[in-house]
């Protein structure tokens, strides 16, 4: 009884660093994600019609995440509630590639997140 106990108390004293590992994992994913728009290419982020540099996506994207709040725990989090559509309009976030491709920024997100490797910075 008292090995479970004791077993106990590590695993709780453990835990709150775990979260905030796991916390801090996340925050990198959805850092590289908004890096990532930041930093594209000769493409286009087109919210409610009207084209945007990465600069200025990245910007809003930051922005909109800060106004999420709590609601933003994960980089799915991010994708889903900030990265995705406009909560406004309801219209869905586009990139325009380099070579004119147009994509849905979610998918865009989520390729891009399935590419994360996390590298402890």
């Amino acid at each position: 009884m008292k090995s479970i106990l004791v077993t106990s108390f590590m695993i709780l004293a453990i835990f709150p660093a775990v979260v905030k590992a796991q916390d801090n994992i996340e925050r990198n994913k959805i850092e590289y994600l908004i890096t990532s728009i930041e930093h594209i290419e000769g493409a286009k982020f087109i919210r409610n019609g009207t084209e945007h540099n990465g600069k200025e996506a990245a910007e809003h994207l930051r922005n909109k995440l800060k106004s999420a709040g709590g609601k933003v725990q994960t980089a799915d989090d991010f994708i889903r509630l900030c990265a995705s559509k406009s909560f406004i309009s309801g219209k869905s976030y586009k990139i325009i590639t380099s070579d004119g491709k147009v994509i849905n920024s979610e998918q865009y997100f989520r390729d891009k997140l399935k590419g994360y490797i996390f590298t402890g910075k």
